[in-house]
């Protein structure tokens, strides 16, 4: 097992009827800006509940945040903060909305000119405006721990940030939020999350038990709850189950100590940003032709992930570790997700070289849990996925 410390700060509030608590977690002088995405939170009722739980704040408003954060949009908001002197950052919504906040949070106390170079320079966030979040869209797990991605629709790109700063004080999660969110929404956040837990989980063995059975239950919970709450979104079992999956998932606890890779996300990214595909699909279209393009480095964990989660017997390790990538494709096309990027755009000719130029500007040259994915093994696996 490797080196490492572990801190994750936020509290966590999760059950039913747990949104009005969101008051005795923000300090009663705070001037709070809510912050959420579409208005989709004044349609399901939880809009409602905020405003109540928060009726002796003094609460202003900003709405409009898109899936996949858009960094322009976050400069209007960032105006609201600087011209009314808001001291605390409220997130109502799901990783798109949490992710904003967090860059707003960032953002109001950046003392430079501009604030993309956060993204851009890679600033790690020490110190941030303190936010808290309530969830309405299980998937990112933003709500536990301190990272965050933006777009810039002016430059195409998608970009992560995070710094201890960025950790949320506090995060309210109640399951019963998701009886009213769409199945594609859904189907997105069960993909986001399992994708999460491969991306730290199929690497190569680092005698890490603890963390490799963690990350197992996290997945077969995932592939045994899918079934129930894509039927039923009112079911509440499957959706406590489903949540705190996503929660799990990406919180800082199973990556610690074992190598992690993110190569498939990095990779996605850029599909969002030029396409502007569902993030949880392009980490479908990019990981499984990642996992066959690294077969040879990544057989062990990908054996032991078909063995433990999909419950394969036959086979040498090589076998194993590629009927396991099948049995994940399948999984994917059972929730009616696509695999494939032609299957979303037939506008991608060229976008490989593209995407290993772009990779090679910005010195992006060894990727992956062994850094031994290059610009041109970016360009062999994107290919592989049209």
């Amino acid at each position: 097992m490797l080196n490492f410390e572990y801190k994750n700060p936020t509290k966590i509030i999760f059950g039913k009827g747990q949104i009005e608590k969101v008051a005795s977690e923000i300090p009663t002088d705070a001037k709070v800006l809510m912050l959420y995405g579409g208005g989709s939170i004044k349609k399901n009722g939880i809009y409602n509940q905020v405003i109540n739980a928060l009726s002796k704040h003094e609460v202003l408003e900003f709405g409009g945040i898109e899936a996949n954060p858009k960094y322009h949009t976050l400069l209007k908001a960032l105006e609201v903060i600087k011209s009314e002197n808001i001291t605390f950052l409220l997130a109502v919504g799901g990783g798109s909305v949490i992710d904003g906040t967090k860059f707003l949070s960032s953002a109001a106390l950046y003392e430079g000119a501009n604030p993309w170079d956060i993204l851009k320079k890679s600033i790690r966030t020490e110190v941030g405006m303190p936010f808290g979040t309530v969830l309405t869209l299980p998937a990112t797990g933003s709500e536990m721990n301190s990272g965050a991605v933006i777009s810039n629709e002016e430059t195409k790109e998608k970009l992560g940030m995070g710094g201890p700063g960025l950790f949320p004080q506090f995060s309210v999660l109640d399951p019963q939020v998701i009886a009213s969110i769409p199945k594609r929404q859904i189907v997105n956040g069960i993909t986001d999350a399992f994708t999460h837990v491969l991306e730290q989980y199929i690497t190569y063995p680092a005698g890490a038990h603890l963390q490799d059975r963690i990350a197992e239950g996290i997945l077969q919970t995932l592939v045994e709850t899918a079934p129930k709450i894509i039927k039923d979104t009112t079911d509440y079992e499957a959706a406590s189950n489903f949540m705190w999956c996503c929660t799990m998932a990406l919180n800082g606890l199973i990556q610690k100590g074992v190598p992690t890779d993110w190569a498939t996300h990095g990779i996605g990214h850029e599909l969002t940003a030029a396409y502007e595909i569902d993030h949880a699909r392009t980490l479908a279209i990019i990981g499984p032709n990642l996992y066959r393009f690294k077969l040879e480095q990544k057989k062990e964990k990908l054996a032991q992930y078909g063995e433990r989660v999909w419950g394969i017997t036959s086979g040498n390790t090589i076998e194993k570790a590629e009927q396991a990538i099948e049995k994940t494709v399948e999984f994917f096309h059972d929730m009616e997700i696509s695999t494939q990027l032609s299957d979303y755009t037939k506008d991608y000719k060229g976008f490989a070289q593209l995407i290993k130029s772009r990779f090679e500007e910005r010195g992006w040259g060894a990727l992956g849990e062994r850094k031994d994915i290059t610009p041109s093994d970016v360009e062999k696996i994107i290919e592989m996925s049209y």
